[in-house]
């Protein structure tokens, strides 16, 4: 599996992260983001569906659970488990009723904070995992792992 760590200083670095993984994912597949609360998962998942071509406001799903965004390489699907975590024997149930499995079925991209304690009802493994880290005021520690690692070249 492929692995690689690097440093972002600013949010612009953060960006720039996010439009080398848009144009490295393909239809179906499911994008991981890990982190602290604060790490930056809702800014690099904004980032990467801006850098995909959506229109619509790209806003954190914390309280929604699910947001969709039509883009011009097709629908991105960016959610947030981070609610449901700890209910156990129930996550399963609660993310199969959210449909994300599903939606990767039908080729949408699917980005999920807090999902790794749910890889079995998302559909299996990610093509990638993106795991943040604070260093800093501003700075953050990027992690990628997944088949899709090796085709992100981003600063």
């Amino acid at each position: 599996m492929t692995e690689s760590r690097r440093r972002l200083h600013t949010r612009r670095d953060t960006r720039r992260l996010g439009v080398a993984i848009a144009g490295a994912l393909r239809a179906g597949d499911l994008v991981i983001l890990t982190g602290g609360l604060g790490a930056g998962k809702t800014f690099l998942a904004r980032a990467v569906v801006r850098a995909a071509g959506a229109t619509s406001r790209v806003t954190s799903p914390t309280f929604t659970l699910v947001h969709e965004h039509p883009t011009r390489r097709g629908t991105f699907v960016h959610a947030d488990l981070y609610r449901l975590r700890g209910n156990g024997d129930s996550l399963a149930g609660e993310v199969a009723r959210l449909g994300l499995r599903e939606r990767r079925s039908e080729g949408a991209i699917v980005l999920v904070e807090w999902g790794e304690d749910a890889l079995a009802t998302l559909g299996g493994d990610p093509a990638l995992t993106v795991s943040l880290a604070i260093a800093g005021p501003n700075d953050r520690v990027v992690t990628l792992c997944g088949p899709r690692a090796g085709d992100i070249v981003a600063p």
